[in-house]
């Protein structure tokens, strides 16, 4: 019941972890010769996670990662040594997924808040 209660926030959450790992592994190598920056496509998992909540799927977000794949990222100025992770690109997408992190706590923690409020009656 809590499940549908919270809708897609928990897999956000999860997802935006995972996408922040993702992230720090392509600025941990931005040095590294021949490293190839990957990433997800952040929407169409969660489009495909709140189709699997409608559809009444068990594990909505297991489901919905087994169908995507790391996607490699193209460059915007290809480097000599093949690495395709630039600083500042990485950093700004860094900073922009732990944005949308604090977003979707935010709307976790109203929708616990609106049903604490249900339960105690107020």
């Amino acid at each position: 019941m809590f499940d549908k209660a919270l809708g897609v926030h928990p897999f956000s959450l999860q997802l935006r972890l995972d996408r922040a790992e993702i992230i720090a592994g392509n600025l941990a190598n931005v040095d590294t010769p021949g490293f190839k920056a990957r990433d997800i496509n952040y929407r169409q998992i969660m489009q495909d996670v709140a189709y699997n909540i409608g559809s009444g799927i068990d594990k909505p977000y297991q489901e919905a990662q087994s169908g995507h794949q790391l996607l490699y990222r193209t460059p915007y100025q290809a480097s000599a040594d093949g690495n395709t992770a630039e600083l500042n690109i990485e950093q700004a997408n860094f900073a922009a997924n732990s944005m949308d992190f604090q977003t979707s706590l935010t709307f976790m923690n109203m929708k616990i808040s609106g049903l604490q409020k249900a339960i105690k009656g107020e």
